[in-house]
């Protein structure tokens, strides 16, 4: 779609946009061009050995067309092989069932879905293939089809890459390459952050990192291992999650008197959820867009940019408490996140929680999308406005 969008003459008139026309010589010349330009070159984008070349879920009721989109695999896998690559695609061939040939020497599958490649019969051909079955591994955050987070669980006790769909191979069979899971953010303008992807993908990782490595010989139970792998940093010096360093639940650190437009000098610049923000503030007259705290991912706001009430941004979305704060006037602020919901009290009265609802701009769709209104709250600088906080405190409640 997105090629169809750069280009519209290669969309499908037929099938609709979401499909490149097979039958037009443009496609191919775009997607040469494409390839070429990623492929080649002293500093080429793609460097790795393998490149993906898509091809799935095409339109199946005619069979020309069936048969021309096997073309169109066909000639994409020895398009990019003429680069000193090997391809890899996702397996429609049952789907697109037909005469002509597709190459299977040195091309790897992914297997996501039986009805449109049977992970047996691919194997039969010769194909390699990744394990990648939607109803256990696929991530849609918030759509309401496939899984928001992984089942976990069950992926460490009885999953391994040998199971794809409803078929189970032997172990370490030698044509299952491993297994992968995928995250699609299907529902685009959803509010999802790339913090709340993040927060869905970690644990994802972990766990079939596990499965990689052990397939059936996992030596901790589940409950353990749950544990442990919370111990586990991101990388070296990546804390997207906002946890803190040990992970416990408590204080993370208070500071009496903040300094306005001085950074906090914490180690944590964000605070991942389950958290409860507190601080004292006696704000005078403040604009529009006046903000409290920042960081690189989010802004909380005194007086948000669009209605002056407080509120905060993050990702390009905009959100807002139903709540105008007072001049002149000493008050206790709470916010509390959760990876579900962001609060806000005063003087430890409720004012509101932001919580996942349906999106306002669907109101007229049966099944509108969701609209997420979630927070890890930003913590690198206090910034500058006319007032004071004093009594910051930052607890970790975890999730």
């Amino acid at each position: 779609m997105a090629f169809a969008h750069y280009l519209p003459e290669i969309g499908s008139d037929k099938y609709g946009k979401d499909h490149v026309d097979l039958f037009n010589p443009k496609t191919y010349e775009f997607l040469n061009q494409l390839f070429k330009e990623y492929l080649e070159g002293e500093n080429p984008i793609f460097v790795n050995p393998l490149v993906h070349i898509g091809t799935d879920e095409y339109n199946n009721e005619d069979p020309e067309v069936v048969e021309k989109f096997r073309y169109f695999t066909d000639y994409y896998i020895k398009y990019i092989e003429s680069f000193g690559k090997k391809a890899a695609l996702w397996g429609a061939l049952t789907h697109a069932k037909g005469k002509t040939p597709v190459k299977v020497e040195d091309v790897l599958m992914f297997c996501w879905y039986n009805g449109y490649a049977e992970p047996r019969d691919m194997i039969a051909l010769g194909y390699d293939v990744v394990s990648i079955p939607d109803g256990l591994v696929y991530i849609v955050p918030q759509a309401g089809y496939y899984y928001d987070y992984l089942n976990i669980k069950k992926l460490y006790e009885s999953w391994t890459p040998a199971t794809i769909g409803k078929e189970v191979f032997e172990e370490n069979h030698p044509q299952i390459k491993g297994g992968m899971f995928a995250v699609w953010n299907d529902h685009c303008g959803n509010g999802i952050s790339q913090q709340d992807v993040y927060h869905r993908v970690f644990p994802a990782m972990q766990t079939l990192s596990v499965k990689m490595w052990n397939g059936k010989n996992t030596t901790l139970p589940f409950a353990d291992f749950d544990k442990k792998r919370l111990l586990l940093s991101e990388a070296p010096a990546v804390n997207v999650l906002g946890r803190p360093e040990k992970n416990e639940k408590g204080v993370v650190f208070e500071i009496k008197n903040p300094e306005k437009g001085k950074e906090l000098g914490q180690k944590l610049t964000d605070i991942g959820y389950d958290y409860r923000v507190t601080f004292y503030i006696n704000a005078k007259s403040n604009p529009k867009g006046t903000a409290l705290f920042t960081s690189d991912y989010a802004t909380f706001y005194l007086s948000d940019p669009k209605s002056g009430k407080v509120g905060f941004s993050r990702d390009g979305y905009d959100y807002q408490f139903n709540y105008f704060l007072p001049t002149n006037k000493k008050l206790k602020i709470i916010v509390k996140g959760t990876n579900k919901s962001t609060s806000l009290y005063v003087n430890d009265e409720l004012i509101e929680t932001l919580e996942i609802v349906p999106h306002k701009d669907d109101a007229h769709l049966d099944k509108p999308r969701k609209w997420v209104q979630t927070l890890v709250f930003p913590l690198k600088k206090l910034e500058h406005f006319n007032g004071k906080i004093t009594d910051l405190k930052v607890e970790y409640l975890k999730d």
